[in-house]
């Protein structure tokens, strides 16, 4: 994996599990097949900063860059997954993280990328929220693919009531995600959702008790790991590509990307591990 320039080295952590640097907003640490990004800025309730998401970015970069890798959990410090912009350094009075200035210069899509706006990780990304996952959170939220909240969790896009536009993706993608009129109701009145009426309108798929949201995520990553990486990764794909397709055109372009995965040398492992009743050792080939 090359992440010259980046903040992801690759060291042992003490108990023996491979874990990556990360900024001073953001903890970045592996568990088995998964990379663990957190959110960690909990004296403002990890509201985003430059530092958060210059490591998110690269956090991203690295999942992707590293085939052991095989699926992605984002969580938050602290009793909260995000609480949106830093308002204060919208105010003008600086952002935290300006030493990473630099990095926006050079790519100033970056905050973008980083927010799962212009960039789609090919692994599979489980979002475990615990506590205020608003405004920005909430943005943040929609790029994730599976969602599993604690009981006490909150959701919500407060920019209207600051006068902002919610412009992190969710007014197209909220639509997309959840009926209509929930999402026009989330984002013209600016309220916050409780973690059941956000189950209820689809916008999680999971609530746990609180303070577990983080096992339960891990968990789900766990049966993801023991799949066939190539496949996880070819119908993820093929799910947000023929997303806004017609039928007939997504039919088509899921033959076209599902075909090939039969011919790996991991589906034919699939089914010698089914026939002697053993676990797949599956190679990304």
């Amino acid at each position: 994996m090359n992440c010259a320039r980046r903040s992801c080295n690759l060291f042992q952590s003490d108990d023996g599990r491979q874990a990556m640097d990360g900024t001073e907003h953001l903890a970045v640490r592996r568990e088995g097949a998964t990379l663990i990004l957190t959110l960690n800025r909990p004296e403002a309730r990890n509201a985003l900063s430059l530092s958060m998401l210059v490591g998110l970015y690269d956090g991203w970069l690295a999942a992707d860059a590293d085939d052991a890798i095989r699926s992605v959990v984002l969580t938050g410090a602290g009793g909260a997954f995000c609480a949106g912009m830093d308002l204060k350094a919208l105010a003008g009075k600086g952002m935290a993280g300006e030493r990473h200035r630099d990095r926006l210069k050079a790519d100033p899509d970056l905050h973008w990328k980083a927010m799962l706006r212009h960039h789609r990780p090919r692994k599979p990304v489980i979002a475990a929220v615990e506590g205020p996952c608003v405004a920005g959170g909430t943005e943040i939220l929609q790029g994730t693919d599976i969602r599993v909240a604690g009981a006490s969790a909150t959701f919500g896009l407060f920019e209207v009531r600051r006068g902002l536009f919610p412009i992190g993706g969710s007014t197209v993608r909220l639509q997309r995600q959840i009926p209509r009129t929930h999402a026009l109701e989330m984002l013209l009145t600016g309220r916050s959702y409780s973690a059941a009426e956000a189950r209820d309108i689809g916008l999680v798929g999971r609530v746990v008790p609180d303070g577990t949201a983080l096992d339960e995520a891990l968990a789900l990553a766990e049966q993801i790991n023991a799949c066939g990486p190539l496949a996880v990764e070819a119908v993820k794909a093929s799910v947000y590509e023929t997303a806004e397709m017609t039928e007939a055109d997504g039919l088509a372009a899921e033959l076209a990307r599902g075909w090939p995965v039969f011919d790996t040398d991991d589906a034919k492992e699939g089914a010698r591990a089914f026939a002697e009743k053993r676990p797949p050792v599956y190679r990304r080939a």
